[in-house]
């Protein structure tokens, strides 16, 4: 029997349990919310808010306000250095290094061993358990995975404590037997420096059979045009004719779609959406046909939500904004069709954690939901309401019509000009520019309109809002921008959508170029 054989044969016992995703998915979130407060009332954190006396989500939510990191940080900070039974029982050894707030750099997440099991490692589990159900004919276990990774370092010179990017925390504890069908080697995953890194998996993984690919789809691409680079091959399956699969997360795969249909021609080729964090493993692609992730409502994560304009109104302390009793709705309290701001409490500490992702719901039976963007990720300079999935909605139609491709971009607002003029400025790098440089901008401006009701509104007659203004980016300016904040490659992203200039001003002083004040 090959390795992909006994490999459904280890997941037949799984696929009965999800079933009960479909059906079954309040009783799930009821009994991980008892578990999880009945597993830490001995902490600090849970002695504090009285877990012992809890009963019931109301008393959750009467007993435990919002939380954003800093409200959490300096638990989390004691954590680091050592200390056991604060936000979670025993002493959390891994931190996963995310990006910052608006007072630190960066962001630590505690992980602790449940979470691993219970989280991150069963997500990726039942990931490969639905694929393998979608699809009787794959042998994806008979040949190499190739799994991107980030890198880690000690932390506070504690012994066995490190920090690091969530992937590189995945490599380092993962189960010995998945290193015998995946690749680079683990030395190679770890590395810090991201362009040697690049080179060594091309090399590594050129001459495997690989089956599967792993990773967020920026740093894929960037490692499979290596990869055609090195072999001098015109398309990748000619690489790994055996090639099946890329589940992929982190960012949205819209804007790369078409460049990895041109990459990878075969017909057999799949591709799979994951929800993963930093902070726990959510939802995951289950039927191939539909674009929608599945909730699941099974793992050591409990799910409340905020319509999402009652989440911008929030204070940023979140610990100040109350109990949030008022604004957050569990998971059988959510309506399909609306925006929300995503709450979690896991069990790696995080209590009523506002993760800073947004997601709508296509369905409440089963909880099935895309990812809408950030809570910080929009522009709302003059009432337009605009969020990433309208971007990228946007985005890919202007694609659609010129044959452009789109790699990398970002948008603010210019609040006034010198001519008084208030308008969206996007830059974007594209793999393949569109002819028409205007034509384009025409196209995303018109279907932001059609979408976007607010937008439509502000820009009526350009009164308050003017047209889009689109500025192309130099090749490699967003990598080189990311280089020189230390975040090139692992799980690191580009910030597509601000109120702030902050990000689209430091990329067009790279790019050569002030902001156009026409």
């Amino acid at each position: 029997m090959s390795l992909t054989g006994i490999a459904r044969k280890f997941f037949a016992h799984r696929w009965r349990e999800l079933e009960k995703q479909y059906t079954q998915a309040e009783a799930m979130q009821r009994n991980v919310l008892a578990r999880l407060v009945n597993r830490a009332k001995d902490t600090e954190f849970g002695r504090y808010h009285r877990f012992g006396d809890m009963k019931s989500y109301e008393d959750f939510v009467n007993s435990i306000p919002l939380n954003d990191y800093e409200s959490l940080k300096a638990s989390i900070d004691r954590m680091r250095h050592g200390e056991s039974d604060l936000l979670w029982p025993g002493c959390v050894k891994w931190y996963a290094k995310s990006s910052g707030t608006t007072n630190d750099k960066s962001k630590f997440i505690p992980v602790s061993k449940e979470g691993l099991k219970q989280l991150h490692y069963k997500g990726g589990a039942d990931v490969v358990a639905f694929y393998l159900r979608n699809n009787p004919q794959s042998r994806m276990f008979d040949g190499r995975g190739l799994i991107l990774g980030g890198s880690h370092q000690p932390n506070y010179n504690l012994p066995g404590s490190l920090v690091g990017d969530l992937s590189a925390i995945l490599i380092e504890n993962i189960n010995p037997v998945v290193n015998m069908v995946r690749v680079p080697k683990k030395a190679t995953a770890l590395l810090s420096d991201f362009e040697v890194k690049r080179d060594r998996i091309a090399r590594e993984a050129m001459t495997k059979n690989v089956t599967n690919l792993s990773g967020v789809p920026s740093w894929m691409l960037s490692v499979l045009n290596r990869v055609m680079e090195l072999s001098g091959k015109t398309h990748l399956e000619e690489v790994w004719p055996n090639l099946e699969v890329f589940f992929h997360g982190g960012v949205a795969f819209t804007p790369y779609r078409q460049q990895y249909e041109q990459l990878i021609t075969s017909p057999k080729m799949h591709y799979m959406e994951t929800y993963n964090a930093s902070e726990g493993f959510f939802g995951i692609q289950d039927d191939p046909a539909d674009k929608a992730m599945l909730l699941m409502a099974d793992y050591d994560c409990f799910y409340e939500f905020i319509p999402l304009d009652q989440a911008n109104a929030l204070s940023p302390d979140m610990g100040a904004a109350g109990t949030g009793a008022s604004t957050a709705v569990p998971l059988w309290g959510v309506e399909p069709g609306k925006n929300y701001a995503m709450v979690i409490t896991t069990s790696c500490g995080l209590w009523r954690y506002m993760i800073g992702d947004t997601i709508k719901f296509t369905s409440v039976n089963p909880y099935k939901f895309i990812i809408s963007g950030r809570t910080k990720s929009f522009i709302n300079a003059f009432g337009e309401e605009l969020i990433v999935d309208n971007a990228e909605q946007g985005l890919a139609h202007a694609c659609q019509q010129t044959g452009a491709q789109v790699l990398e971009y970002t948008a603010a607002p210019v609040f006034m000009d010198a001519n008084a003029k208030c308008r969206h400025q996007w830059l974007i790098e594209f793999a393949v520019p569109p002819r028409d440089m205007q034509q384009f901008a025409d196209l995303l401006d018109h279907k932001l309109q059609e979408i976007n009701s607010d937008y439509e509104a502000k820009r009526y007659k350009d009164i308050t809002l003017q047209h889009l203004e689109l500025i192309p980016a130099r090749q490699g300016l967003f990598n080189d921008w990311l280089k020189s904040k230390g975040k090139l490659g692992g799980q690191h992203k580009v910030p597509r959508l601000s109120n702030s200039r902050d990000h689209i001003d430091e990329l067009l002083a790279m790019n050569g170029e002030s902001r156009n004040e026409e």
